[in-house]
């Protein structure tokens, strides 16, 4: 649980829990004389007595005190016994005082409502030595960038939710941990199997921790992919102004490219003669090539030649380094809200629309899945799902009746 919240009542304190918290819930019973209300998933405590049996128990969670009257500011307290009072505009100020109880008075109404804010962020608890290590074990196996980023943050992540160092935490902290991120944030399936491939690879490979690692995976989300129709393409494409925007947009359509290959791009990947484009390292480090649109072509000549090209294709700020990812996100949701399609959809789904327009007019499915460098036949398959029945010769019984 981020953030504690105690509601003042006349004669209770109410202390809900808006997801559940194993150690919080251990604390809890600590105190003494609370009684857990199940059906409301809430403790309750007699405000009877003295109130500051509180203070030593959450001296390092973030605590937010609700009174009542609507117009009594919240009392906050933050981590390692950092008191915060309201300010006059609504934001948390610091305060010199040590604990929570100075700050805190009660008075005898039910709250009504109450102001949500930012809670503060939870502590890192995964050492630097182990991340270290981690980075060099994964280093040592060829793990790309982007992987070695995910396993690093997963790991990162499951020890501040969990509050624990890595050699505390259990097998049953784990699953906690996942239920925590598929309610809290709404993980899909893949990223909650990226994140037990994370933990799984660092209880295995460094802490040599075999218990940990046994999982139950999630089933991968059955959803298809969205596309756009050539009419809409057409139009995002008219309606971007910018060259160096338009041209991005038409190679991710045009070559089925993922958005960390198009951003990634140098000049000398463009082979204008062959009509190919030069991939390199792409997803699971697998080079490969291409198509390069007619079109396209005749676009990349004269923006070479109008921006003195000479390393990347897409150069970002500064010049010597490449357009960032979120850059190039940014640049087609900017392109769809331009265009006014009502389509909720990213720039992944240039590359989905490639796959599916080219099934559509006939292209082998064992071609397009060269292109799109899928290792698996099985991934491109989903296309047809997609791609317009006309393809596959499937009337609806409806057109049959006479």
């Amino acid at each position: 649980m981020e953030v504690v919240y105690f509601f003042n009542e006349a004669d209770t304190i109410r202390i809900p829990f808006f997801n559940y918290d194993k150690n919080l819930f251990r604390l809890l019973v600590s105190v003494g004389n609370g009684v857990w209300n199940n059906e409301r998933q809430e403790f309750m405590f007699s405000r009877n007595g003295n109130t500051n049996r509180f203070d030593p128990v959450f001296a390092s969670f973030p605590c937010v005190q609700v009174e009542e009257d609507t117009s009594a500011p919240l009392k906050i307290a933050g981590f390692w016994e950092r008191p915060w009072e309201q300010s006059a505009n609504g934001y948390p100020v610091k305060q010199n005082k040590t604990n929570l109880h100075h700050q805190t008075e009660h008075s005898s109404h039910a709250p009504t409502m109450f102001t949500m804010f930012d809670p503060l962020p939870l502590p890192e608890q995964f050492p630097e030595h182990w991340e270290t290590k981690l980075e060099s074990e994964l280093r040592s196996y060829k793990y790309s960038p982007q992987t070695r980023r995910a396993y690093l943050y997963y790991n990162r992540l499951l020890c501040r939710t969990l509050q624990k160092s890595p050699e505390d935490i259990k097998p049953n902290d784990i699953t906690q941990f996942l239920a925590a991120i598929e309610k809290d944030r709404d993980y899909s399936a893949a990223s909650m199997n990226l994140a037990i491939s994370a933990i799984k690879f660092f209880y295995r490979r460094i802490m040599k921790n075999e218990s940990i690692t046994e999982q139950h995976r999630p089933r991968h989300d059955g959803r298809l992919p969205m596309v756009l129709s050539k009419t809409e393409i057409s139009k995002i494409f008219a309606m971007e102004s910018n060259p160096k925007h338009r041209l991005l947009l038409m190679l991710v359509y045009s070559s089925g490219l993922r958005v960390s290959e198009v951003v990634a791009l140098k000049r000398e990947h463009i082979d204008l003669s062959r009509k190919v484009i030069y991939i390199r390292q792409g997803k699971g480090r697998k080079d490969r090539y291409t198509i390069l649109s007619e079109k396209v072509t005749e676009c990349i000549t004269e923006y070479c030649a109008f921006y003195d090209i000479k390393t990347w294709l897409f150069p970002g700020q500064p010049a010597s380094q490449p357009l960032s990812i979120r850059s190039a996100q940014h640049i087609f949701d900017k392109a769809v809200r331009h265009a006014q399609i009502p389509k909720k959809i990213s720039i992944h789904g240039l590359r989905h629309t490639f796959a599916t327009h080219l099934l559509e007019s006939g292209t082998d499915i064992r071609y397009i899945q060269d292109l799109l460098g899928h290792s698996s036949l099985r991934t491109t398959e989903r296309y047809t799902h997609v791609a317009r029945r006309s393809v596959l010769n499937i009337k609806s019984p409806l057109d049959t009746l006479p």
